[in-house]
C-alpha cells in the first residue's frame, strides 16, 4: 500500500468547534476543512468525490463504537481508512452569559454520546431537566448562543464555548477521567496518510461476516486464524447485519499491515472458511 501526503478538501462533522473539527484541524490545519451536519453527509462527501477525505468519530472510550459510522462503512459505501487520530475529550456545561445565574434550565442539548458520557452529572444535578439530542456538541453550543432569551444549556468543549461566546458553568462533567475518542480519516483510495507525526505502527480494520451455514464454533475458527499467526487483535466487536435477529458481522482491528505475509495468509484462510471479509485498509495512528 502506498503512502499519500497531498491533501485537498476535508469534510468533518460540524459545525466549527466540534470535537471532530478539533481532530481534523490537528491533522490538516483549518484551511481546507468543510463542515457537514451529519456523519452520513461527511462520508457521502468523500464517497461522491466532493472532498478528498472525511473525518468522522468511530469510537469513544466511555460509550463504545459510534454505530452510525461503523454501519455506514459496512452497508453503504466502499471507502478506506487512511489514518486514525485519537483525541482527549472534556465535556463542559455551557450557557449563554445572560443565563449564567439561571435557577433551572428548560433543556440541555448535546450530541447523544456527550449526553451519555455525562450521565452521572446530569442524573444527580439536573435529573428533572429534559435532555435533547443534537447532531454534534458544537451544533448544540451554536444554538444556545443564538437563543439568549431561552434558559437552555449545552454540553461541549472549551473551544466551542470560546467560538460561540458561551460561559462554562461546570467543567469536566464527563463520568470518567479517561475520556478519549477515535476518529477515522476516510478516503476513496487505499493509501496510508503519511504525515510526520504518526506513531509508526500500523493497524488494519476488517469487517467479517461468518459463514452462512451458522455452524458451531465459527467465531472460534475465525479468531484462531489470527491467534496461531500471532496477529494481535486490539478490538473485536459485533454489529447487527440487519438481516434478522442473531445475524451479526464483526469489526476486528489488527496491529499489522494488510500487505504483510501473515495477513495475506489470514485472508486466504478466512475465505476458505466461507467468511466474507471487507477490509477498510491499513493506516497509521496519530494523537491529537
Amino acid at each position: 500500500m502506498m503512502e499519500h501526503s497531498t491533501r485537498g478538501a476535508i469534510s468533518y462533522l460540524g459545525p466549527k468547534a466540534s470535537f471532530t473539527h478539533l481532530a481534523a484541524a490537528r491533522l490538516f490545519g483549518d484551511d481546507n476543512l468543510k463542515p457537514y451536519t451529519t456523519i452520513p453527509e461527511c462520508i457521502e462527501a468523500v464517497a461522491e468525490g466532493a472532498v478528498d477525505y472525511a473525518v468522522v468519530p468511530v469510537e469513544n472510550a466511555l460509550e463504545g463504537s459510534v454505530s452510525l459510522t461503523v454501519d455506514y462503512l459496512f452497508h453503504d459505501v466502499e471507502l478506506y481508512v487512511a489514518a486514525e487520530i485519537t483525541s482527549p475529550i472534556e465535556q463542559h456545561l455551557l450557557v449563554h452569559p445572560d443565563n449564567r445565574d439561571a435557577d433551572a434550565f428548560e433543556a440541555i442539548y448535546s450530541h447523544p454520546q456527550a449526553l451519555a458520557q455525562s450521565h452521572k452529572f446530569l442524573y444527580y444535578t439536573y435529573r428533572s431537566t429534559p435532555l435533547e439530542q443534537m447532531t454534534s456538541t458544537a451544533a448544540a453550543a451554536k444554538m444556545v448562543s443564538e437563543l439568549p432569551e431561552r434558559a437552555i444549556a449545552a454540553i461541549g468543549n472549551e473551544f466551542s464555548a470560546k467560538t460561540y461566546g458561551l460561559t462554562i458553568l461546570e467543567r469536566n462533567i464527563h463520568d470518567f477521567h479517561f475520556n478519549h475518542t477515535r476518529f477515522f480519516v476516510l478516503s476513496r483510495d487505499n493509501q496510508k496518510l503519511g504525515l510526520p507525526n504518526h506513531k509508526g505502527d500500523v493497524k488494519t480494520t476488517l469487517m467479517i461476516s461468518l459463514p452462512a451455514d451458522d455452524r458451531s464454533g465459527a467465531l472460534h475458527q475465525v479468531l484462531s486464524v489470527f491467534a496461531w499467526r500471532q496477529l494481535n487483535l486490539t478490538k473485536i466487536e459485533s454489529r447487527p447485519l440487519k438481516t434478522g435477529l442473531g445475524d451479526y458481522f464483526f469489526i476486528v482491528d489488527v496491529t499489522e499491515d494488510a500487505a504483510a505475509r501473515m495477513m495475506q495468509g489470514a485472508f486466504e484462510e478466512l475465505e476458505a472458511l466461507g467468511c466474507d471479509v471487507k477490509s477498510l485498509g491499513s493506516y497509521y495512528r496519530y494523537e491529537g
